[in-house]
């Protein structure tokens, strides 16, 4: 398997001037090159997000309409075995590496695909790392 696993946090470093990074952006050169991979939760990580910026009016709805087209472009694939995997896999790890749910998914979806992991969240990396799953940081 090919690509690397993509953070939420990496995603919406594309949207977000304040976030970004050439790292970041780098990242998105190299998913246009190798598919990004991704746990069921992401879809709706990334609407929710979008929608309370919106509400906070840190972008336009015009904005994340347009971010959602961008994403939609990409080849990211979406894991259709993480909602089956939460209690048994996630909540043990969650608990092990001190880390959310929503981290862990990321992590055990990595680790699963025996691929790298792309975050801006400075924990979910330092649990990768200790797992030994390399990390792409932004």
């Amino acid at each position: 398997m090919t690509g690397f696993v993509l953070d939420a946090s990496i995603a919406l470093a594309w949207c977000f001037e304040d976030e970004s990074t050439p790292a970041a952006w780098a990242l998105l050169d190299r998913l246009r090159a190798a598919p990004g991979h991704v746990p069921a939760l992401w879809t709706l990580e990334i609407g929710n997000i979008l929608l309370g910026a919106e509400r906070r009016r840190r972008i336009t709805q015009a904005r994340a309409v347009e971010f959602l087209g961008i994403l939609g472009d990409l080849d990211i694939r979406v894991d259709p075995d993480s909602p089956g995997r939460a209690f048994r896999d996630l909540l043990p790890l969650a608990r092990e590496r001190d880390l959310t749910t929503y981290d862990a998914a990321y992590l055990e979806l990595a680790m699963r695909l025996g691929l790298p992991l792309a975050t801006k969240d400075g924990s979910l990396a330092r649990a990768a790392k200790a797992l030994h799953v390399k990390t792409f940081a932004a």
